[in-house]
């Protein structure tokens, strides 16, 4: 096995990523969870965007988003994404790629419940990726769906969360000279066994 020490030691990588991120949390100055999420459209054209990831489950990322929206689309009719999370702070990040499945059930309404009010609302009243007039007329969108679901709205049937559950997941921290750590963990599908490569930098 690959000998791993200090912040590389662990024998689960979820464990391990939710490690980094607490320590990010302590340093980073701006939204720690950030990640920059990576889709292609049907052209296979890719598209990168920076979204918030939520939650480290047991053998899944989660981040939440319209399912309508340009991301939520490619998301869903290629049912794979990458993603990468870097804190400058550390000196390290995260690198993700795998499968993905729909959360909207349950725990996709217990999140948009916990979101401030004036978010859930804009929830509703974002046609995200489409085209906009005018700022002032999203903030009448806001007014029109504040009247029409009042101060306890429920999640709308078109926002809602994604898992990404890795089929690859690479830690990397920087090095003197360039001479950067990198190990990845590999399998073949959500159920298999990790496999550990020491990379070169």
């Amino acid at each position: 096995m690959t000998r791993r020490t200090g912040i590389f030691a662990g024998d689960d990588p979820f464990e391990l990523a939710q490690s980094w991120l607490d320590a990010a949390a302590r340093s980073e100055p701006n939204d720690p969870n950030a990640m920059q999420l990576a889709t292609v459209d049907a052209e296979g054209m890719p598209n990168v965007r920076t979204v918030l990831l939520k939650e480290i489950e047991a053998d899944a990322f989660v981040f939440y988003t319209n399912y309508d929206s340009a991301k939520g689309r490619e998301l869903i009719a290629s049912g794979k994404a990458a993603f990468v999370m870097h804190w400058k702070s550390l000196h390290r990040q995260v690198r993700v790629r795998g499968e993905v499945e729909k959360e909207d059930g349950p725990v996709a309404d217990a999140y948009y419940k916990s979101r401030a009010l004036k978010s859930r609302l804009g929830a509703w009243a974002s046609r995200q990726s489409q085209p906009l007039t005018s700022r002032e007329a999203l903030m009448a969108e806001v007014a029109k769906m504040t009247a029409l679901h009042g101060t306890n709205p429920d999640r709308p049937p078109f926002w809602g969360g994604f898992r990404i559950f890795p089929t690859e997941i690479e830690f990397w921290a920087d090095g003197a000279f360039r001479l950067h750590d990198r190990f990845r963990w590999t399998r073949e599908n959500r159920n298999g066994a990790w496999t550990i490569t020491r990379l070169n930098p």
